[in-house]
């Protein structure tokens, strides 16, 4: 078939319609749900800033959840402070790839026992953003994120006592660029869970299954023309908050 002018116009400046960006997100969302059976858990969102095509953004950042209730009342509730080098990818100026890894600690609190501490050790995660809206100062992005935090093993009285946090979501975020600060908003559904070995024996706990949606706010502040602070808290479904320094290559 011949190539035609429009053709060789169309290949030379892509950008994708709305309908494929649609057509993406439902595929990364049937991957994500249909692979983790919508055990989905909460991370921060690293708002509405996205790094154009081959681009990248770098960053450290620290998380802090503050208090996440865990399913059944005698679990009790679960922390974790967390410290990550970010690094983001641009894919496609309406698509990014987000990696990250640090460190982090679990501090597991039981009703009615003692509350369990395991030191700081290896964590990472990883996600993506799809940009489905960009008009005038107005942003809309769509994302999915994860984060596994792996400290260090405890050794009290009842054995050996393993722990890994296990901390996913998918999110929806809307912002406003006022040029001295973008403000954004959204919510997400969320959970986090706590995998606990004893001397090899395995169990997973999930957070409170009635608490899974969550509020988003935070904002950007930009400090240089490639340097930037983010500001993010949650509610609802957890409360935490997290804290980055950013970077534009």
């Amino acid at each position: 078939m011949p190539i035609t002018k429009t053709a060789v116009a169309v290949g030379a400046g892509f950008k994708p319609a709305p309908t494929l960006k649609f057509l993406l997100l439902v595929i990364i969302c049937n991957f994500v749900f249909g692979t983790w059976n919508l055990n989905c858990h909460a991370a921060p969102c690293y708002g509405t800033k996205m790094p154009e095509k081959n681009k990248f953004f770098a960053g450290a950042q620290y998380y802090n959840i503050f208090q996440r209730y865990l399913d059944h009342s005698d679990n009790g509730k679960m922390r974790s402070q967390q410290e990550f080098v970010l690094l983001s990818y641009g894919v496609f100026d309406w698509l990014a790839i987000d990696l990250k890894g640090g460190a982090g600690n679990i501090k597991q609190h039981p009703e009615g026992k003692d509350e369990l501490d395991y030191s700081s050790f290896m964590a990472g995660g990883y996600g993506f953003r799809l940009k489905v809206y960009d008009k005038d100062k107005i942003k809309g992005v769509c994302g999915f994120q994860h984060i596994s935090v792996h400290p260090k093993t405890v050794h009290i009285a009842n054995g050996k006592n393993k722990a890994v946090l296990d901390d996913w979501q998918f999110s929806a975020l809307a912002s406003y660029d006022f040029k001295v600060a973008t403000v954004y908003l959204g919510g997400r559904l969320s959970r986090c869970d706590y995998i606990h070995w004893i001397d090899g024996s395995r169990s997973r706990v999930k957070s409170d299954l009635g608490k899974s949606y969550g509020l988003i706010w935070g904002t950007d502040i930009p400090l240089t023309q490639r340097i930037w602070l983010n500001l993010e808290g949650q509610a609802l479904d957890s409360q935490a908050l997290a804290v980055s320094l950013n970077y534009s290559f």
